[in-house]
């Protein structure tokens, strides 16, 4: 009665949950609230996770990337052999429930003492008319043995099914670990792209730099500026510089990871940087919060875990009933070979055994409440993961939206910037801006382009999980 009430209300909780989440945009009200401009409400039937991988990753290097790796992940591939485990289980629990039938043969000799009962009967009878029983005697057995248990509660049944659940949710389980890896691809990837911009933004700086470097030194010698301007212009010169290699190491870093997701050696990721500025995240058709039960794998793949629970408590239940074996053997048995083939060798058995336990039942009783536990185990994990894919969906498309309104005012300040550096570098020839003022305007550019960039990762980031939330990538 306990777990009945345990179940019955965490039920009502995943009914407060799909309550809450059937309004537009995932359960927020849209009346203060202003929609993200790549949010497409009136297609938003059309689920953004049921575009095949390879519709919504367009670009060709990060395609070939995630399809190798579809092919030659280590994990991957060693979660594939836990299907074939899983599978394997079902012909197993199958076969508990059909008879076991087994052949074979058997020789042996036998020597009893005379002065037995045994003994002295086998010397006072014939075998056979004027033929005593021999002394030793031998025994030849050639025949066939089957048993079988009624399965009358349905138990090996249940467990057939059970096997048949959890096999579908290893196969759940595989199809989320693929979304999982195309989105750590996709954002590595990215992740290099904006590494790549962000050392050619870094050696145009250096240029730049370089050339306001000699602009000073010229300073220097008409006497405008001091051998201080000119040390602090080296020192930001050589700093860029260094950065560089930091940069470079990072690139190298990343290169690798996608080459261990790849299952792969170390070598150089392709890729076109070139445009990494000028992607634009797709439109993105949430659909309905429901969709995420249809779509995600992992919220399967706890559907599938609580309806085996469920099922294995029925087994475990059904360890306290009775269990009816049928046993049957046939085959011929003689004491010469010469005579085992033959009507008068023939033997067989047929019995009925039921059983059922009476004392001493503990251990059925522990595995019934463990089995009762697992289950409103399974129920709470169902719980959890529909509950963390709403509010990962809930953030992702808030994220979207936010890094959208971001990027727009960073490049603004980009530009901005930029165009202060020439200001700057005309002010100061003209000695109307000291050294430090050019400094800290090429400063801030730098680190104004350095956001910029990592603010368009993010976006793309933000296409990849978004993705990845609404259960996308495995199809």
């Amino acid at each position: 009665m306990k777990n009945k009430k345990t179940l019955n209300y965490t039920g009502l909780i995943l009914i407060l949950i799909f309550t809450a989440c059937s309004t537009p945009y995932l359960g927020r009200s849209t009346e203060n609230r202003k929609m993200p401009a790549n949010y497409n409400s009136s297609k938003d039937t059309v689920n953004t996770a049921k575009i095949k991988w390879k519709d919504y990753f367009t670009d060709p290097y990060l395609a070939a990337l995630i399809d190798s790796a579809l092919k030659n992940n280590q994990e991957l591939n060693i979660f594939l052999q836990e299907i074939n485990i899983s599978r394997n289980e079902i012909r197993a629990r199958k076969g508990a429930y059909l008879p076991f039938v087994g052949g074979g043969g058997a020789a042996s000799i036998e020597k009893v003492g005379r002065y037995t009962s045994q003994g002295a009967s086998d010397a006072s009878t014939e075998i056979m008319p004027g033929k005593k029983t021999p002394d030793p005697l031998p025994n030849y057995y050639l025949g066939l043995s089957a048993s079988w248990e009624v399965d009358i509660w349905k138990k090996l049944r249940n467990a057939k099914k059970s096997a048949i659940h959890r096999y579908i949710s290893s196969i759940e389980g595989k199809n989320f670990m693929v979304t999982q890896l195309i989105a750590e691809i996709s954002n590595a990837y990215y992740e290099l792209m904006a590494l790549d911009n962000q050392l050619e933004i870094l050696k145009q700086n250096i240029e730049i730099q370089q050339n306001a470097l000699e602009i000073v030194r010229y300073e220097k010698i008409a006497a405008k500026v001091t051998e201080l301007a000119v040390r602090k212009f080296e020192a930001e010169v050589l700093k860029n510089k260094s950065h560089q290699f930091y940069i470079m190491q990072q690139i190298t870093v990343t290169e690798n990871r996608l080459n261990f997701l790849i299952g792969r050696f170390p070598q150089p990721v392709l890729r076109n940087s070139a445009n990494f500025t000028n992607l634009i995240p797709d439109s993105i058709h949430a659909g309905i919060p429901s969709d995420m039960l249809q779509n995600r794998p992992d919220i399967k793949q706890a559907e599938q875990l609580l309806a085996a629970s469920k099922i294995d408590v029925k087994v475990a239940k059904a360890q306290f009933y009775p269990s009816l074996m049928i046993f049957a053997g046939v085959g011929y048995q003689g004491f010469n070979p010469q005579y085992l083939i033959s009507p008068q060798s023939l033997i067989y058995t047929l019995a009925g055994e039921l059983v059922t336990p009476l004392i001493n039942r503990n251990a059925i009783k522990a595995s019934f409440y463990s089995a009762n536990s697992r289950q409103i185990q399974a129920v709470y994990n169902y719980e959890r993961t529909v509950l963390g894919a709403y509010i990962e969906v809930a953030n992702q498309l808030s994220n979207i939206g936010n890094l959208e309104k971001s990027y727009a005012l960073k490049k603004s300040q980009v530009q901005a910037l930029t165009e202060s550096i020439d200001i700057s570098i005309t002010l100061f020839k003209a000695a109307r801006a000291d050294y430090m003022e050019v400094l800290l305007t090429q400063r801030d550019a730098l680190e104004s382009k350095f956001e910029l960039i990592e603010t368009k990762r993010q976006q793309m980031n933000a296409k990849v999980n978004i993705y990845k939330a609404l259960g996308g990538g495995w199809n």
